[in-house]
């Protein structure tokens, strides 16, 4: 949720309400129980924390940012949006201790990945504590439905809630680098009209959802002064692990478009609550991810190109394509319809994968006596069509890397082969490399 659509208040008695912007209202339109759209967040903490004092630290900051307390209004048939209603205070506390038992962690990560936080309570979040009685410490489990927030909002709550129970004011954290302007790219890439590659199908089983992998890696090297960011050595490694996946399963080479998000947003306390990043694509030709005479550097420095004209570029967050779509003209309910429906034709142009790249944590996460943030996942929605995602995040000089799968396109076994492909691509990219 963005600051387009204020909160209008109402008469006595009557909470205000807040129409859907719209990437929330084409996520709400395509729904789906068998794959819910989750994001998963994981906080360690070295220690524990006490319950009374994160149930009240949790509670301070949801009214802190009293635009996370929100639930969906009951709409009638006829209704041309839906609707937020904010509330007083949460209709149920989110924070929940669960039992100490091996494998909690394990269950906790499952239940994030197939069970969303219901739309009509507020606020659509959960955070598990999670502790393990052969594990030291313990860990925060954020469960976000991708309707209502994203990513870096829930780690702004998070962080307020750190800030609160360990006592610790801290300066607000600088916003976003961005490009005033960019010149356009020696080559822009496959033209948006070309069908890009789909992630080729590999051993999925019979249960449908999403799969998880979690890996901590190196953040890769850069010489100094060199073009191009962390994030373009991850792009580059995606779209090049994806090219040699399907090379492996023997899918017809086609070009990729790779999804980036790009959040434009202050990290402060004025940080706006909601889905607040912007989509846009990144292209490659066949040519430049083929398995041979790759030039890495050469790559690089493209892509570099590519993602700065991008980042930018004033666009709106699904394109104007999608904001027409969600015009309020007709009925909620018959543009619910239409949009599945252009969904599933739009399928095979649709991108081949998203690369969620949140960047350095600019939060220490500090919890008092339990410690600072060790490591922190965060993972993305992997619905089809796409069916993979990638999402990174910088902490404490580590990479955190979540590899999401859909389990109707890929098994256990195909996500362990993804990631040593992304591993050892992304080790490509650093200058000590062979």
């Amino acid at each position: 949720m963005t600051a387009t659509h204020p909160a209008r208040p109402y008469a006595a008695g009557r909470l205000p309400r807040v129409p859907f912007p719209v990437v929330d209202e084409v996520d709400r339109h395509c729904a789906q129980d068998a794959e819910p759209s989750t994001i998963h967040i994981e906080v360690h903490l070295p220690g524990r924390v006490e319950e009374d004092r994160l149930r009240a630290a949790f509670a301070a900051s949801l009214a802190r940012f009293p635009r996370a307390l929100m639930r969906e209004r009951p709409r009638g048939p006829l209704a041309r949006r839906y609707e937020w209603e904010l509330t007083d205070g949460p209709d149920r506390d989110p924070v929940t201790f669960l039992p100490p038992a091996p494998g909690a962690l394990d269950r906790a990560r499952a239940a994030s990945l197939a069970v969303a936080p219901p739309l009509t309570l507020s606020p659509p979040l959960r955070v598990e504590v999670v502790e393990e009685p052969d594990r030291e410490g313990c860990v925060l489990v954020f469960t976000v439905h991708h309707t209502a927030l994203d990513g870096p909002a829930c780690l702004r709550l998070a962080a307020t809630a750190a800030e609160i129970y360990s006592g610790r004011s801290l300066p607000p954290p600088s916003a976003p680098a961005r490009p005033a302007a960019a010149p356009p790219p020696r080559h822009s890439g496959p033209s948006a009209l070309t069908r890009p590659a789909r992630v080729a199908a590999g051993a999925p089983g019979a249960v449908p959802g999403n799969g998880q992998l979690l890996a901590d890696l190196p953040v890769p090297r850069r010489e100094p002064g060199a073009p191009y960011t962390v994030n373009d050595q991850l792009m580059v490694a995606t779209a090049l692990t994806v090219a040699d996946w399907n090379r492996r399963q023997g899918a017809a080479e086609r070009p990729l478009r790779i999804t980036m998000p790009v959040d434009d947003r202050t990290r402060g306390p004025e940080m706006p609550i909601g889905n607040g990043t912007r989509l846009v694509e990144v292209g490659f030709d066949t040519a430049e991810v083929a398995s041979s005479g790759r030039d890495i550097a050469g790559l690089l420095r493209l892509t570099a190109e590519r993602t700065r004209a991008l980042k930018a570029q004033p666009r709106p967050q699904l394109g104007r394509s999608t904001s027409l779509l969600t015009t309020p003209l007709l009925p909620v309910a018959v543009r619910a319809a239409y949009t599945r429906g252009l969904r599933v034709l739009a399928g095979p142009w649709t991108s081949t994968t998203l690369l969620s790249n949140v960047g350095r944590i600019p939060y220490p996460l500090d919890f008092g006596d339990a410690g600072s943030s060790q490591a922190l996942w965060i993972s993305a929605p992997a619905r089809m069509p796409r069916g993979l995602t990638f999402t990174t995040a910088s902490t404490t000089g580590r990479l955190h890397l979540a590899l999401r799968w859909s389990r109707t396109l890929l098994g256990d076994e195909d996500g362990e082969a993804l990631l040593g492909l992304f591993t050892r691509h992304l080790a490509a990219t650093s200058p000590e490399a062979p």
